[in-house]
């Protein structure tokens, strides 16, 4: 006797996204409909695509603005869905859309909530120096990011690593937990456990003026910006003398400063690697410097334009 397969419908995008669709056609679910996004040409595409995977499986795709519109509505209860999931899709799904699969609605969160709720949770999380994250499989409701859980999986952030390293930990612990947590929860064994808000956290959007370098921070705290928003993201920068600044990598080892308390914040150049002083008495490797408009300069020096062996100070805003 066959048995009627499970089916979802998808709302994913980005490499979690083309992961998690990919574990569900593995797990033989069937997907009789994916939503995504229409890629923004404004940004940078170093992500895979959910619509080419979709388009290769034979799975019709809707690329809507908006999709709790009526149309977009209609074509998900057309599908008579035993589930619907999200994975890494940036619109919030309307209770109209929610109440429709027959057995739930379930999202995949890149945070251990229920801490780092809402927008781009790794890039947060790196930004606040934090030495682990993770992702999260939980109901979805009415509030971003704030069903009760069904499981999770942890990953490292280590001491260099970049928001970009640690979405790629992120991509393989997606699978991990898909692949561990699905077939119970098809099966109807998972209990959700309801999560406790005022434990966590929840973060906006960043946006390119959240780069910009505090040179009053210490150390530790710029090398996490940095990090934070290295390539493929937008990258940190600061001011100097008119001139736009973007910093694209730096490396941390708890390091003393090496110039007089003075002159912190500076920049100098030691040997071929570059090196900023910072108020904390801690100085910081910058791995990648460029000025407005031009590519990135060597992996070791600092600019040319800086001169070799002299000691730059970094104006700092003043106190409010």
């Amino acid at each position: 006797m066959n048995r009627t397969p499970t089916t979802a419908v998808v709302f994913a995008y980005h490499n979690v996204g083309v992961r998690a669709l990919s574990v569900l056609l593995a797990l033989g679910i069937r997907v009789p409909l994916v939503i995504t996004h229409q890629d923004d040409p404004h940004e940078n595409q170093w992500f895979d695509s959910v619509a080419a995977l979709a388009d290769r499986e034979g799975i019709p795709t809707q690329m809507p603005e908006d999709p709790n519109q009526p149309v977009v509505i209609q074509a998900v209860q057309d599908c008579q869905a035993d589930f619907i999931f999200s994975f890494y899709y940036r619109h919030l799904l309307g209770v109209e859309l929610l109440a429709l699969p027959r057995r739930g609605a379930y999202n995949l969160h890149g945070s251990l909530l229920p801490h780092y709720r809402g927008r781009v949770p790794i890039n947060w999380a790196v930004c606040h120096g934090e030495s682990q994250t993770g992702v999260s499989l939980h109901v979805m409701e009415r509030r971003a990011d704030a069903g009760a859980l069904l499981d999770q999986e942890a990953v490292a952030i280590l001491p260099n690593d970049t928001a970009h390293a640690v979405f790629q930990k992120a991509v393989c612990a997606s699978e991990r937990l898909l692949l561990r947590t699905l077939p119970p929860l098809l099966a109807g064994q998972l209990t959700p456990t309801p999560m406790d808000l005022s434990q966590g956290s929840y973060f906006g959007r960043r946006r390119p003026e959240d780069g910009r370098i505090d040179w009053r921070h210490s150390a530790w705290q710029i090398h996490n910006l940095i990090r934070a928003v290295a390539p493929p993201y937008p990258g940190a920068f600061f001011d100097l003398h008119g001139e736009r600044i973007r910093v694209l990598g730096s490396h941390y080892r708890n390091e003393a400063a090496r110039t007089p308390p003075e002159s912190w914040p500076c920049i100098y150049q030691e040997g071929e690697r570059c090196y900023a002083d910072c108020q904390d008495g801690k100085r910081l490797q910058l791995l990648h410097t460029t000025r407005q408009g031009q590519g990135p300069e060597s992996t070791a020096s600092c600019h040319p334009g800086w001169g070799r062996d002299a000691l730059l100070a970094i104006p700092t805003p003043p106190t409010a």
